[in-house]
């Protein structure tokens, strides 16, 4: 089940592997690349807040999906860099991306009936790469895998704190 914890739980693992690694990579710059994989899961507000309501207040046509594709991912990444010192929007740009395109990433490995990932490279193209259909969306087998690897990332992490 690749849901928002394995989502998130998947930039965790490989920021902090590299964290061990890199000098200025340390959990805050972590959290920051945890939270560009939320990008994508953004799509899921329809839930909440209709996409009829929000066409019918703007007047024009509107639709969340383009969210969870790489475009909107870029976007939104590029909305939240502004948030930060400007002197740290590259390093924030490219961690909320990374997180995002692991979301991605993770997505178009699920099952899909045709054989094709959704279009998350657009707007770049409407090419549907195919898929290795490795999980189905309700597998909870991938959120296990994730958090047994986040916790043995963890402790490992833990130890290496410890000792500097």
């Amino acid at each position: 089940m690749a849901d928002l914890l394995t989502h998130l739980l998947v930039p965790y693992i490989l920021l902090t592997v590299a964290s061990w690694a890199v000098g200025w990579l340390d959990r805050r710059w972590v959290v920051v690349g945890m939270g560009g994989a939320a990008i994508p899961d953004l799509v899921k507000v329809g839930i909440v807040l209709d996409e009829r309501v929000v066409e019918a207040f703007l007047g024009v046509p509107f639709t969340y999906m383009p969210v969870s594709t790489l475009g909107g991912v870029l976007l939104l990444a590029g909305v939240i860099t502004v948030a930060f010192e400007r002197r740290r929007w590259r390093r924030v740009f490219g961690l909320v991306t990374f997180g995002g395109l692991t979301s991605l990433l993770l997505d178009g490995m699920r099952v899909y009936a045709d054989g094709r990932a959704s279009a998350w490279l657009y707007p770049f193209t409407n090419w549907r790469p195919p898929t290795p259909s490795l999980y189905v969306s309700s597998d909870p087998t991938v959120l296990v895998v994730a958090l047994l690897a986040a916790g043995t990332v963890a402790v490992i992490d833990r130890q290496i704190q410890a000792g500097n």
